[in-house]
């Protein structure tokens, strides 16, 4: 009877693995691709702030980000590994009901239109992102009610604690240095090496998103109502019976997707309101564009650092000197006569400015409209080393 008993004790739970697997996996996964750009993963922490009136946690977007992502990595990790079964069930559980939570409310009220989940990698949309997390809310469930059968792969409790450490200060470790540096993996449309110019219109054999106008029509004398495509409103010549009248505004429906062109708001004007965007993006020589989105925010110290920088290539090469800001233009012309700045100032939308570089200011080189490379202000390259690497090539 006893060696039944320990039979069925030892059987393995192929439902508990699979699902600690699949929950661990795509944990690990989701905190890696957000930790590679807190900063934007704090950008979308910011909409949901906005959405539920806590404005007050802006300023900590970034480093509540950072915490997240870190979390998610570690409970994935530990839960592989088998570790703290108990605290990491639970961590999964509460987690995984904040964000089902999050995503339901976003598809629902249409408030958020990406939830971030892998960050810039893989937009999902709303009811995608509630239908994932439904899916890991079941599994989490599983390994809940189950999670005293979970056994660590680790024996010693002296190697957990360390594997443990040691995998909070890597994970921990990856959202720091993004944040201070640049994301290790570039998704979007300003990553080195992309031609502007190219992404901002479609390319040719490509078909944008196609819309149908919806009418809603009414019979003036009958009293009869009826909605029409406006194919059906051409074809058919609906305008010429009189006896029928539109009503209201004609509503537009998306009726297939297309080709979605990655740069489409990007608006370089001077602070008189003119278009300068095509003369700066396909300027045929080298442009340092740098990007101080807020002013306010920015650091001084590295805009003046930057400002030395430009001073010097621009001694001996033919280097225009950009600085693109979402401010407005009193405070860019207070910051500039204060820090003697040489860059011309332009002005740009808070969002692409968000999307150029990661950084408060941050650089892009350009040449062609193509984007030779890009810094953030934590590891600005001195004079010589830009002149050396690529001005001084093309004399």
């Amino acid at each position: 009877m006893s060696a039944l008993i320990n039979t069925k004790k030892q059987k393995t739970n192929y439902l508990l693995g699979f699902a600690r697997l699949f929950t661990g996996l795509l944990f690990i996964f989701s905190g890696f691709i957000k930790a590679n750009d807190p900063t934007g993963f704090g950008y979308k922490l910011e909409e949901y702030f906005h959405v539920f009136h806590t404005d007050f946690l802006m300023d900590y977007a970034t480093t509540i980000a950072i915490i997240v992502c870190a979390f998610e990595i570690i409970l994935g990790i530990w839960l592989l590994l088998g570790l703290y079964r108990r605290l990491v069930a639970w961590g999964l559980l509460l987690l995984i009901i904040f964000f089902t939570f999050l995503t339901f409310y976003s598809a629902f009220f249409e408030v958020v239109t990406s939830c971030g989940c892998f960050g810039d990698a893989i937009p999902l949309t709303p009811w995608q992102s509630f239908g994932k997390d439904l899916i890991l809310l079941a599994l989490i469930l599983i390994i809940f009610i189950y999670r005293d059968q979970i056994k660590p792969l680790i024996k010693d409790s002296f190697t957990q604690g360390l594997v443990a450490t040691l995998t909070a200060i890597l994970s921990f470790g990856i959202g720091i240095y993004t944040v201070m540096f640049l994301p290790f993996i570039d998704f979007l449309p300003y990553k080195i090496g992309n031609h502007i110019p190219s992404l901002m219109v479609l390319p040719e054999g490509k078909e944008g998103d196609v819309y149908e106008q919806v009418y809603n029509m009414k019979n003036v004398k009958t009293g009869e109502t009826k909605t029409i495509t406006d194919k059906i409103y051409m074809s058919e010549k609906v305008w010429e019976d009189t006896n029928w009248e539109i009503i209201g505004e004609p509503k537009s429906t998306l009726v297939k997707k297309g080709y979605q062109i990655p740069i489409t708001d990007l608006l370089i004007t001077d602070a008189e309101g003119n278009d300068h965007t095509q003369e700066i993006i396909n300027n045929p020589y080298y442009n340092l564009i740098i990007v101080a989105k807020d002013l306010s925010k920015a650091n001084l110290d590295a805009l003046d650092k930057i400002n030395k920088i430009a001073t010097t290539l621009t001694e001996d090469y033919n280097l225009r000197i950009v600085l693109l800001t979402a401010s407005s233009a009193d405070e860019s012309d207070y910051l500039s006569d204060k820090l003697h700045l040489i860059s011309e100032i332009f002005y740009a939308d808070l969002i692409p400015l968000k999307s150029m570089v990661r950084a408060n200011p941050g650089i892009l080189l350009l040449k062609s409209g193509t984007v030779v490379n890009k810094w953030h202000y934590n590891n600005i390259p001195d004079a010589k080393e830009i002149e050396d690497r690529y001005l001084s090539l093309d004399k």
